[in-house]
């Protein structure tokens, strides 16, 4: 008895030194909920976090040979992580896993640097699939022999999520079906393919629990899972970095996924060039990722209606439509990175919450974008080369009262143009009310404007400049007349020793007392009047204008009647001008009696100013007075006229006549 409870003391003694040794590279690690739900874990961008990998623990981290010859990487209660798996030792290691069966604690298996036969692989895998693990993990895996047939069992699988990254195939012939239907038919919640060159991806032949698909960075073009109805559970589906082409095969793809909410279709060859194919969208989609692709302004034209997140960075997006796309759930749109030259308007998009439009050619954004998206908390609208000018002061002003709602405000807002103002932040650029304000400074140009127009109408009437200017258009034309009538005659000569211009009303002196006084007697005078002087069938300003040309003087006898007259005027006029075009001193005023200053009219100011600078002849009302006015006004008119100017006058009428 005593050597029998010896014996198992011994035994028990031995039993634990070996659990020790066998468990002494094994560490207690606790890892709580490792799959959890991929709905709220979707990739960002198409960094490695895009593909599942299966969690690791790194705490006492050691590298060493075994007797097995692979590399223990991680060894814990709950995970092993291996390396350097060939076909020398894939065999013990399949021995080794077939004692985790269901009820074992390790959950986490990571094989790196892999390279083996594909039956012996498929082995594997089976056994994988049949033990306690279930997260399994496999980078950088070589198949070395040809890919075969294999009756894979899928049946009591522990298993939840498998990830393959990085695979070469070394067979280059084999049915797709003997590769592919083994990962298409798994009955796992998540599967991930990446960096692999896969070309192709069979349907499952059952509905399938995939709730999550990666695969992310292969070959695989638009004949992946056409007319596939099997894939009801599928939530997440990455696809990025594949050889997409075409948006409306993308759709048709997915339109019997009825559980898929997100989808990752980035750095693609994605294009839309147009309404020739109907798009054909799951109505379940909510986040789509079509960053990086080939896509127009026509992708507003193929887009899930029910979408609430959606990424076109890094296409060539030059407008927005509006009215192709109403998108009614849509909270956040990515428009970085294309050719976008304004703000778009949230005619279509009526619950956009947030708005990323970073490096685009923005040049001045739409002051209305904030009236028109009211439910936007967020825009991101910097790196954009904008010009400084009065438009990007409307919208300036609009983000103030908006809150503070631009993203990277103020660093990420710089003017890019005019060139003076290169690098300016906008926050310091500033222009006055006046030089930015376009109803305001209509209306003070108007107003400036209108007060000109008013002075000068007012100095042109007071100054009777309309009137002048018709009699210089009426002088310029009776000179052309003249000149083009009688071209032989370019001098004018001199007939008659004064012209007289005086008011009808003034004509009983004029016939009574000048004329007879100046034309009678010794020395005599020739005159010019305009009722036997007037040639038939010329107006009377080109008559007036004939006489003075012909006359050495011009007499005007000044009186109230006198300034009364509009055909006076017009023979001061032209006299005046007669006087300061050949700088002669020709003109003779006769006061014949006073003129009141009052109604001297404002047009005639030529008339004050030659009698305020002039000597004028006043005539006398007292007789004895009057041979020296006769006198002083024969000596003023003193001149020889040419003898033969009758001759002359002749045949001047014969020319021209």
């Amino acid at each position: 008895m005593t050597k029998n409870m010896r014996y198992l003391g011994n035994f028990f003694v031995y039993e634990c030194l070996f659990v020790l040794t066998f468990w002494n590279n094994i560490s207690l690690s606790v890892e709580n909920e490792l799959f959890t739900s991929v709905s709220n874990n979707f990739p960002e961008g198409g960094s490695d976090k895009s593909i599942m990998s299966l969690p690791l623990l790194y705490k006492n981290r050691q590298q060493s040979k075994v007797e097995y010859n692979w590399v223990v990487v991680e060894n814990t209660t709950e995970s092993l992580s291996l390396s350097q798996i060939t076909n020398g030792n894939v065999k013990k290691l399949i021995t080794l896993l077939s004692d985790f069966r269901k009820g074992s604690r390790l959950q986490n298996l990571t094989l790196t640097n892999m390279s083996v036969d594909w039956n012996i692989f498929l082995e594997l895998l089976q056994t994988v699939w049949h033990s306690s693990i279930e997260y399994f993990n496999i980078n950088n895996f070589t198949q070395l022999s040809d890919v075969e047939s294999y009756n894979f069992r899928y049946s009591g699988t522990s298993m939840k999520a498998l990830a393959l990254k990085n695979i070469l195939v070394t067979d280059l012939y084999f049915s797709q079906d003997d590769l592919y239907q083994i990962f298409a038919n798994m009955n796992i919640e998540a599967l991930t393919v990446a960096e692999s060159e896969m070309i192709h991806m069979l349907c499952p032949s059952l509905d399938s629990p995939f709730r999550y698909i990666n695969f992310r960075n292969n070959d695989l073009t638009d004949l992946l899972f056409q007319n596939c109805d099997k894939l009801i559970q599928l939530e997440t589906f990455i696809l990025q970095k594949n050889k997409f082409e075409s948006l409306p095969k993308v759709s048709s793809m997915t339109r019997h996924m009825k559980s898929l909410r997100y989808l990752d279709m980035s750095s693609n060859l994605l294009r839309n060039d147009g309404a020739e194919e109907h798009c054909q969208w799951t109505e379940s989609l909510m986040e789509l990722d079509l960053s990086s692709n080939q896509l127009t302004e026509s992708v507003f034209g193929c887009l899930p209606v029910n979408v609430n997140k959606l990424d076109l960075q890094n296409n060539q997006i030059a407008s927005v439509p509006q009215g192709i796309a109403e998108l009614k759930s849509l909270k956040e749109l990515n428009l970085a990175s294309n050719r976008l030259a304004d703000l778009p308007g949230c005619g279509g998009f009526s619950a956009l919450e947030f708005l990323n439009m970073e490096m685009n050619s923005i040049l001045t954004p739409s002051a209305d974008f904030f009236e028109s998206c009211r439910r936007v908390r967020e825009l991101e609208a910097g790196h954009n080369p904008f010009k400084c000018s009065c438009e990007l002061q409307a919208f300036m002003r609009l983000e103030r009262q908006s809150g503070g709602k631009l993203s990277g405000w103020p660093e990420a807002y710089v003017c890019e143009y005019p060139e003076d103002l290169r690098g300016t932040q906008l926050k310091d650029f500033h222009l006055t009310e006046l030089a930015c304000n376009t109803t305001l400074l209509l209306v003070t140009a108007l107003l400036l404007t209108l007060v000109l127009v008013g002075v000068v109408a007012f100095l042109c009437i007071y100054l009777d400049v309309p009137w002048y200017v018709r009699m210089l258009w009426q002088w310029t034309q009776t000179k052309r007349r003249a000149w083009h009538e009688c071209p032989e005659e370019r001098e004018t000569v001199l007939q008659f020793h004064a012209f007289i211009s005086y008011s009808e009303r003034d004509s009983v002196w004029v016939k009574n007392e000048l004329i007879p006084n100046l034309e009678k007697g010794e020395g005599s005078v020739q005159l010019c009047q305009h009722e036997r002087n007037f040639v038939p069938g010329k107006s009377i300003v080109e008559n007036i204008i004939n006489c003075i040309d012909k006359s050495y003087k011009s007499i005007f006898v000044l009186s109230p009647n006198f300034v009364q007259s509009e055909w006076c005027h017009y023979e001061l006029y032209f006299a005046h001008h007669k006087l300061f075009s050949e700088n002669c001193n020709s003109l003779i005023l006769i006061l014949l009696e006073p003129i009141p200053p009052y109604i001297i009219p404002a047009r005639y100011h030529k008339l004050k100013a030659l009698m305020a600078k002039r000597t004028y002849l006043e005539w006398p009302k007292e007789r004895s007075k009057r041979a020296l006015f006769w006198a002083n006004l024969r000596a003023a008119i003193n001149i020889n006229l040419p003898k033969s100017f009758e001759t002359d006058v002749a045949a001047s009428f014969l020319k021209c006549a």
